[in-house]
């Protein structure tokens, strides 16, 4: 993808409320900044080139369960032309999700399995998350569902990580 698609796509985000916009590498160190509120989060590939996948992530086993898949299952998720490549939620903290898939990364057992696509990307501490805070009363599986819906619309299929709507 392009460098000013990437910065289009970025800016659209943003104009719709995202924030954040934090490199896994450095949430890996601290996610004191995430709010504690409910909402939706985005894992973003920002790099020019196409992914190179691994055989071995470094997700965490939850459950005893590999969390790995083929190289070749990857390759067949990827998305072409978007900078999303998962979309997430919480009804709870945001800071407490966003903490626990980081926790997912560093190889703990802990129950963040969706997503866990990611985590075999190479460069997985390149990739930017970037969240959305909901306002009050407002449900976050219904604007996650929202964000999924127009995705599908627009790619045709779901993002890179996320496994079912």
């Amino acid at each position: 993808m392009r460098v000013d698609k990437i910065n289009r796509s970025l800016a659209e985000l943003k104009s719709v409320g995202f924030e954040g916009f934090r490199r896994i590498g450095d949430l890996f160190l601290s996610c004191f900044d995430v709010p504690d509120a409910s909402g939706i989060y985005l894992v973003l590939y920002l790099n020019e080139d196409h992914p190179k996948f691994v055989s071995e992530g470094v997700g965490g086993f939850f459950k005893g369960r590999n969390p790995n898949v083929s190289e070749f299952k990857l390759e067949e998720n990827w998305v072409n032309d978007t900078i999303v490549i998962y979309i997430g939620q919480t009804e709870d903290s945001l800071n407490r999700r966003i903490t626990r898939y980081m926790d997912f990364g560093k190889g703990k057992p802990v129950g963040h399995y969706g997503g866990r696509y990611i985590w075999q990307i190479q460069d997985y501490c390149s990739l930017v998350v970037c969240w959305k805070a909901c306002p009050e009363g407002f449900d976050s599986r219904k604007i996650e569902g929202e964000f999924m819906r127009r995705f599908k619309r627009i790619h045709g299929r779901l993002p890179f990580a996320n496994l079912r709507e």
